[in-house]
């Protein structure tokens, strides 16, 4: 087993731990493909995933400046050696690419030139989902069979990651009240990846024991950590099995109980101040309310490192105001990356737009977030 495999089991347990941290699928393959660039020592690193096409329907990369990024233009389509990684269930490597015959196509005047290269696809039950693609190996002329197995090992249980972060998204665009119950079927997925990542770390454990017991301790501690965290998931299971319904409780009550889950399974204090003055929405909207609450909750216990978020619900005849606060490290608006990569703000406007309300977000690093969410009252 090479010297890098714990390294290469803790990047695979830190994916799948992603992916149950509810981090989107763009998210999950960022890590991976970083994570892959690392382990090989590659100088540039991307991570395909076909649209069926002739194109990729994700291409992320590491190693290159946004800048250079935007210099090449569109997503590359699938031919040449992009294409030939994903029909092929074997890794390849060379020292020079541009003496493969397949080495054709696409090469944009602004791409760096590139000689040594890894490619490995990442293959799932129903086949090739993506590829990893290396080059420029750093201090080498080029990859080696090392660089190839723990690349491989990457690539085999990305595809897992992938596959449950999918299915994972997917279950998040559910209707709240038509797939609540399928949704908690789903969502043993979750637990599912953090007993997965429990096996590799016991599995990095087990290796650095014969390297002697000062090694293996982090991994052992790495062990206890994640039992906690899939006890917590399983209780989060338990208590959401059978959530309250919004037509027979009321935003209210829904929120109340969401806050009681919250605070049990992330020991975060959540709070609900409400003025009892909070009425159904009119016309069924509920339901996209409590969406953009939820969102809003869901970046304030996992993502800001908040010891406590209070929700607050006041009502009158013309209008509907929900905050949701949070004490954590608090970021700022004007990131242009925010959107891309962050807190799905995207999402929340456009349903709170929908709604015919307004969303306003307040926040600075150290200072906390607040969102705050108006909709008007109206007849359908």
């Amino acid at each position: 087993m090479p010297e890098r495999v714990s390294p290469a089991l803790k990047a695979v347990s830190d994916a799948v731990l992603a992916v149950a941290a509810e981090l989107s699928v763009d998210e999950v393959l960022q890590r991976l493909v970083d994570s892959a660039g690392e382990l090989a020592g590659a100088r540039y690193a991307a991570l395909g995933i076909p649209d069926g096409a002739g194109g990729f329907r994700r291409f992320l990369v590491a190693g290159m400046s946004d800048d250079l990024i935007a210099a090449m233009g569109p997503l590359p389509r699938t031919h040449g050696m992009l294409g030939a990684m994903l029909e092929t269930d074997g890794a390849y490597l060379t020292d020079d690419i541009h003496r493969d015959p397949r080495f054709r196509g696409w090469w944009p005047s602004q791409h760096p030139d590139m000689r040594s290269f890894l490619g490995v696809p990442i293959i799932a039950r129903e086949g090739v989902i993506g590829a990893f693609y290396l080059t420029e190996k750093r201090d080498a002329e080029c990859f080696d069979a090392s660089d190839r197995e723990v690349i491989e090992l990457l690539a085999a249980h990305a595809a897992i990651a992938i596959t449950n972060a999918r299915l994972y998204e997917h279950s998040r665009e559910l209707s709240i009240l038509s797939e609540r119950n399928r949704l908690a079927l789903e969502l043993h997925d979750v637990v599912s990846q953090k007993l997965f990542s429990l096996n590799l770390a016991a599995e990095a454990a087990a290796t650095l024991l014969d390297r002697g017991a000062d090694q293996a301790r982090p991994q052992l501690d790495r062990v206890r950590d994640l039992a906690r965290e899939a006890l917590a998931e399983l209780r989060s299971l338990i208590l959401g099995l059978r959530p309250a319904e919004l037509e027979r409780d009321g935003l209210e009550d829904v929120l109340r109980k969401e806050a009681t889950m919250l605070q049990r399974v992330h020991g975060v204090t959540v709070r609900l101040d409400s003025d009892g003055a909070v009425r159904h929405v009119q016309g069924g909207r509920d339901a996209e309310i409590l969406r953009i609450v939820e969102e809003a909750l869901h970046n304030a216990v996992r993502h800001a490192a908040a010891k406590t978020v209070t929700v607050r619900l006041r009502g009158d005849d013309d209008t509907l105001t929900v905050e949701v606060a949070d004490d954590g490290i608090g970021f700022d608006p004007s990131d242009p990356d925010l959107r891309s990569h962050h807190l799905g703000l995207t999402s929340m406007e456009e349903r709170a737009r929908e709604l015919g309300g307004r969303l306003q977000l307040s926040s600075a690093p150290g200072g906390g977030t607040v969102v705050r969410l108006e909709v008007r009252h109206r007849g359908d």
